[in-house]
């Protein structure tokens, strides 16, 4: 080969080798830009996963704060019901819950899930019963696996806070993770009031709802 076509051999090797290292390049780019649109170790949005609302409710104010997170993030809303309604009294409702948690009893759920294990979310909506967790709620806790499941609880309650409620939640749920749960002030059964988040209180709790779901990552 003469020295011209050598030096030919050799010039085409060098733009051969810019055009791989420069293909590299876009590649990586084009990598990047990708993991970009997904965070790392998020297998999928909020959107895309199966959400179960979870709510007990005697004045249905738990209620109303449930369908409002079911408005902003969707999923499946079930009421929580006992195989036994406690009394319409409001006295004789406060002396059985307080007998019943003082003797660990768990009334017996009427409410039933079927296929339990298809749910990546779950909502768990109480109110502050005694300021602790209501027994029917920890009823359910004990009847359901929520292994690997996150769990979101919420709470209303006359003006005294959640309690204990958002800790037990978490003891009786080791193998989930449980999310910054949510608290507001609703009706005072024991003075009268029921249902009072509506109106003008409605649209406050709307509010306080969806920065709270911004907060946990459930709602951009």
């Amino acid at each position: 080969m003469s020295h011209a076509g050598t030096s030919c051999f050799r010039m085409m090797r060098r733009v051969d080798a810019l055009l791989m290292i420069a293909f590299a390049v876009i590649c990586f780019l084009s990598g990047a830009a990708r993991a970009q649109q997904r965070p790392a170790g998020v297998q999928s949005s909020p959107a895309e996963k199966k959400i179960l609302i979870i709510y007990l409710s005697r004045t249905n104010n738990t209620k109303a704060i449930a369908e409002m997170i079911q408005q902003k993030v969707g999923g499946k809303l079930v009421a929580l019901e006992l195989q036994t309604p406690y009394p319409a009294d409001y006295g004789a409702t406060v002396q059985q819950v307080v007998h019943e948690n003082e003797t660990d009893y768990l009334p017996p759920l009427k409410t039933a899930i079927e296929h339990m294990e298809q749910y990546d979310v779950l909502f768990l909506g109480f109110p502050t019963w005694d300021m602790q967790l209501p027994p029917p709620v920890k009823s359910f806790l004990h009847q359901y696996s929520l292994k690997g499941k996150t769990v979101i609880p919420f709470n209303t309650n006359a003006g005294y806070g959640s309690g204990s409620s958002f800790q037990t939640v978490k003891e009786l749920c080791p193998g989930s993770t449980v999310l910054e749960g949510f608290s507001t002030r609703a009706g005072a059964e024991r003075d009268g009031q029921y249902l009072v988040i509506q109106g003008a209180r409605a649209v406050q709790a709307r509010q306080e709802v969806e920065n709270w779901l911004k907060t946990i990552g459930m709602l951009k």
